[in-house]
């Protein structure tokens, strides 16, 4: 058995989520025009959950100590560089989820919106299938990054 000083501001990685025994994950509404997004994030918050492994993922948001929902607002992105032979090499795409984390009780904890938001950029092809490829695995990639950090700092606030 280990034994940490309290108040020491260390935590063990994977040591779940605050003191949620189990949480359940809403998939998010879509508000953007990007098919399927929300499922996207719906499952980088499933396996982020999953990753931290004490506090168990439910399906039943009634039996739930913390029930996570929200919306993906709109995909934003626009051209990053450019060669004189193509239009544009590099697109960014922008993704921002509006999350909420709600305790059993009805109790709402503050999540900062600004830490959710974030872009990549991806490269671009004349294979539009390739140029599909390359946005949705940017996606994929800015969901599990915007996931971390909605636990982190929800976390925070079921520790306090």
């Amino acid at each position: 058995m280990l034994a940490f000083a309290p108040g020491c501001g260390y935590r063990l990685a994977g040591s779940g989520v605050g003191e949620a025994d189990s949480i359940a994950i809403r998939t998010p509404q879509n508000e953007s025009f990007e098919p399927g997004v929300e499922y996207v994030v719906a499952d980088a918050l499933r396996r982020e959950l999953l990753r931290r492994s004490s506090s168990a993922l439910v399906e039943d948001p009634a039996r739930a100590d913390v029930v996570v929902s929200g919306r993906v607002l709109p995909v934003g992105g626009r051209a990053q560089s450019f060669s004189s032979a193509i239009l544009g090499r590099e697109r960014e795409v922008v993704l921002v989820l509006d999350l909420e984390a709600m305790r059993r009780d009805g109790t709402a904890l503050a999540i900062s919106q600004g830490a959710l938001r974030e872009s990549e950029r991806y490269l671009t092809s004349a294979d539009i299938e390739a140029q599909r490829k390359n946005r949705d695995e940017a996606l994929r990639r800015l969901a599990a990054v915007l996931a971390t950090r909605f636990f982190d700092e929800v976390g925070e606030a079921l520790s306090r």
